[in-house]
């Protein structure tokens, strides 16, 4: 072998270099490229010394697939033919985040009337403030008095800023529940209980910070007979109430919604992953599977949406959420903590089945397009290599 084609090891300091125990032969997620500094130690030998340990750095790039994935990319008339390979051009949170908004946005339309009754007969007792009113409606009440006081428009009164509000709160929800379930994953990526429960707790209250204001202004516009519009509630906020006013409630909000959602998601996921694999694949199990969670998480958690719908209100009373359960126990008796408890049961059980149905059945689509379109990709790899051969 000629000197210049001997292959040459050497070793050099390298200073400030960081450390890390990372294996050179990860692949990423993304299949991008991977650097990693790594740390080894070398025993060396020589006469008289039984050896050392010395450390030495290392380089090294794992190998990617992003290129193979453009060169064969589906062409036009291939996607025409087969338009689900599409959707895999279309990013996953972006996909997820539409998914949601829609789906939220539909669920709560449909269900309007039914949330408005709830409301209602949540807040009726300290709307009324005086002693000789009533204290509190009932269902077919409640039906009534909105349809003679109001008519049928009365039914989806607060209902814009409720789908303005559900949008980005349903989209963060559910990508947010997606993005907490991959940080609480354990050291062998499976995902506990508690694990599911607290991705769940997170999800709930980050998207219930986010958009809380909105769901303020949409209860003042649903309760109170003075307000046409949600512009003009929230002028009459900030000028009467200041801007503390928007978050009247957040804690016992916090509080409510976390349980719930982490309750409700974890049964889903539980109770889906336990079916055998051929019905986890169909939209009839999402559907039933939903509902079922729906109902576990109302019954569990409903006392503490009554308690914050209540301190949400204009001159409530209450100064916690420890003064408000006494103070409503005390007026109205434990069933208090559950007026309106059946039209939101009515309305909570089509909403969460219709949100979590699309969210799983996009989930669903979103690997069948991947899959769809890598099947495309090894296609045309293999077409191509046929070609070069012949």
């Amino acid at each position: 072998m000629r000197e210049e084609e001997r292959a040459v090891l050497s070793f050099q300091k390298l200073p400030n270099l960081k450390t890390s125990h990372s294996s050179l032969s990860e692949t990423t997620h993304h299949r991008k490229p991977l650097w990693r500094n790594a740390q080894f130690s070398c025993r060396t030998r020589s006469a008289g010394n039984n050896g050392s340990f010395v450390n030495f750095a290392s380089v090294s790039m794992a190998e990617t697939k992003e290129d193979e994935r453009n060169e064969f990319a589906p062409s036009l008339a291939q996607l025409m033919k087969h338009p689900l390979a599409i959707l895999a051009y279309v990013p996953r949170d972006a996909a997820i985040f539409t998914a949601g908004a829609v789906a939220g946005a539909a669920a709560k339309t449909v269900t309007a009337p039914l949330d408005r009754i709830k409301l209602l007969m949540q807040t009726h007792g300290v709307w009324a403030g005086q002693e000789s009113a009533k204290k509190a409606i009932g269902f077919i009440e409640a039906i009534v008095m909105i349809g003679k006081e109001e008519g049928i428009k009365g039914y989806w009164k607060g209902n814009l800023p409720q789908v303005i509000r559900i949008i980005p709160y349903s989209a963060f929800q559910l990508l947010a529940y997606e993005t907490y379930k991959k940080l609480f994953r354990g050291k062998d990526a499976e995902l506990s209980v508690i694990g599911r429960l607290a991705a769940g707790a997170c999800a709930g209250m980050t998207s219930t910070f986010v958009t809380y204001p909105l769901d303020v202004l949409r209860l003042r516009l649903a309760v109170d007979p003075g307000f046409r519009a949600m512009s003009e509630v929230a002028l009459t906020m900030l000028r009467e109430e200041g801007v503390a006013s928007f978050y009247y409630g957040l804690g016992p909000s916090l509080l409510s919604i976390a349980p719930y959602i982490a309750v409700n998601f974890c049964i889903f996921d539980l109770v889906k992953k336990s079916l055998p694999e051929k019905y986890q694949q169909k939209t009839q199990s999402s559907l039933l599977t939903a509902v079922v969670s729906a109902a576990v998480a109302t019954l569990t958690c409903y006392p503490l949406d009554t308690v914050r719908r209540q301190m949400q209100m204009k001159g409530n009373p209450y100064k916690s959420v420890l003064d408000a359960f006494p103070g409503i126990m005390q007026r109205d008796g434990v069933i208090g903590l559950y007026r309106g408890f059946v039209p939101n049961a009515l309305k909570n059980l089509p909403n969460s089945s219709i949100r979590l149905t699309t969210f799983d059945f996009v989930k669903r689509l979103i690997a069948a397009s991947e899959k769809e379109f890598q099947r495309i990709v090894e296609e045309n790899r293999h077409k191509q290599s046929q070609d070069a051969s012949n």
